[in-house]
Order: structure tokens, then sequence, then C-alpha cells
């Protein structure tokens, strides 16, 4: 795994982009059939859903079998790296390459600060308030509402969140309130349109506990190589024309016309930048026997555990 530090002109660092090789299918594989999704982490179904084209959004139903790809943190860890995002992330990166249910698989990834989720509140509702309305509520089964925040940039838990008085949650929220608690892990999947949490439910549940905005990374996957290089040849060959346009209008207007580079310059590094770090869409694999195979995994699932006919699974 090639690891890179993505930062601003300023030199801030945003991000750590991952190179993955010799991963052909993830530990934790996203499969797909007729609208109908399945996650499952070493071959255990983690979460069954159905797209709902009528309603614009996603009935899910999940399994609890999700285990975490990060294992349990010291409180003296988090004392250690506290406020480090950059470190955080590259700790997440060895977690995820060492994990078997892991979702990393070949291509470029990108574990960042810069999530949406952030950008949302711009301080308008109490942190807790936030944080509660962003998680999607439902268990066993719920619904994933697209019309919800104009797209739906909510969280799913990949386990039950534990409540305020979980023994995990009170120890972190005391972190929390030290301004040393560990940031939670999400990825954001194109398929279901919100963050699915990897790792610190517990983590997230003290935040909210204690009115405070969690700190966050956040793993997309990105474009790779071959495609960041041809894109930059095209993205530099437009700037050429940019600065060629405004040579030729200075040769007919005279030295009042500005050579273009204090226009062009900023587009081509936004350019740039997008292409080293703009979300891709999630790879999902097709699922071997379809949808009559999806059907049979939702009654296996539901019969084993119990659950009444009222928490059915997505049809």
């Amino acid at each position: 795994m090639r690891r890179t530090d993505i930062t601003r002109d300023d030199g801030t660092w945003t991000g750590l982009s991952l190179e993955i090789q010799a991963r052909r299918q993830p530990g934790l594989c996203l499969f797909s059939a007729e609208r109908r999704l399945l996650l499952a982490q070493q071959s255990r179904p983690v979460l069954l859903a159905a797209v709902d084209e009528d309603h614009c959004g996603v009935e899910f139903w999940r399994t609890d079998a999700y285990r975490s790809v990060v294992p349990p943190l010291r409180a003296e860890t988090g004392r250690a790296l506290a406020g480090r995002l950059d470190r955080w992330a590259y700790r997440f990166a060895q977690c995820l390459l060492d994990a078997p249910g892991s979702p990393l698989h070949d291509g470029r990834w990108l574990i960042s600060q810069d999530s949406p989720l952030l950008r949302w509140n711009h301080g308008h509702l109490p942190q807790s308030e936030y944080w509660a309305s962003m998680l999607i509520e439902g268990h066993p089964d719920g619904y994933i509402d697209w019309f919800v925040h104009s797209g739906s940039w909510e969280v799913l838990a990949l386990r039950r969140m534990p409540d305020a008085g979980d023994g995990r949650v009170k120890a972190y929220r005391k972190q929390a309130r030290d301004g040393t608690l560990p940031p939670v892990l999400l990825w954001w999947v194109s398929g279901l349109d919100c963050h699915l949490i990897l790792d610190g439910h517990a983590r997230l549940a003290a935040a909210i506990a204690e009115s405070t905005a969690p700190p966050l990374l956040q793993l997309d996957r990105i474009s790779p190589s071959d495609e960041v290089v041809a894109g930059t040849g095209q993205a530099v060959q437009r700037y050429e024309a940019e600065l060629a346009r405004f040579a030729e209008l200075r040769a007919s207007h005279g030295a009042a016309v500005p050579d273009g580079a204090a226009i062009a310059g900023p587009s081509l590094a936004r350019r740039l930048h997008e292409l080293h770090t703009a979300p891709q869409r999630t790879w999902a694999w097709p699922l071997p026997g379809g949808e009559a195979q999806w059907r049979g995994i939702a009654r296996e699932v539901t019969a084993s555990q119990g659950w009444a006919p009222a928490g059915r699974p997505p049809t």
C-alpha cells in the first residue's frame, strides 16, 4: 500500500491517499442484484437493502454481524494522538489494510478530514440535536430517505447504537470532554447515498451525549492513477490554452490586459485537487444467484435471528 499526504496550498493536511494492489475483492464487500444490495463481511451478511425507486429511498435490514475494522482503542492512545487527525489517518489506514473484513480493494482511496457532514450544520443546531438527526433510525430495519438533507448525507450505524449509559460510552464521554476523543471512521457508500460507521459507534454516541462535534475521518474511493494522469494532462492543456488566449489579447490591446495567470492558475489548482480527491462511486459485485439468492439470504437471516414479522427485511 502506497500512502500519500494530501495538503492544501498553505500546507495544511487534509487527507491521506492510499493506493491498494492485489486485493481484487474486499473482505467487507457490497453485492448487487436487481436494485437490491447485500453488504457482507467475510461471507457474513451485515446489511440487506432494497432501493425504493417510487419514493426515492432505501429499505434496510441490519443483522448485527458487523465487526469493526479497528481494534479497541486505549485512552492513552487517544491522549497521545489528540488533535492529530493526520496521525489517526495513518493508524486507521494500517488497520484497514490488516483487517480481513475491510472494504479496501484494488485502486485509490482517500481518508479525509473534509467530510460534508461537518459542513451541514453551520452552527444552526446544538451538536447533540444535529448529530442525532443525522443518524438513520431503526433497528433492525429502517428506511433511508433520499429527500432528507438534500440527498441523504446521513449516517447509518452497522450495528445497534449504544445508549448513553453503556460502559464504553461513559468512558468515551470523559474523552469527549477532555478533547481526546478518537475520531469516528466513516465510509460513504454511493448505492445507499449515506455514510456507514466503520468504527466509532460508541464514540459517536459519547459525542452526542456531550453535545460536542465528534472528530471525523471519512473513507472514499477516488479516481485511479491512470485517470488522474489523463485528467492532469487535459487540465494542463486547458490552462495553457487559456494563457495563449490572454497572450493574443495582450498583443492586440496592450499590457493593460492581464496575462491570465491569476484567473487560469486557481482554476488549474482546483481541478488538480479534485482529480486527486473527488469521491467516486462505490464498487458493487454481482451477487451470485441474483435476486433469488438475495431473498434466500433475507429469509435465512430473519429466521436465524428469530425476529418477529413486524421487523420484516426489505423486499
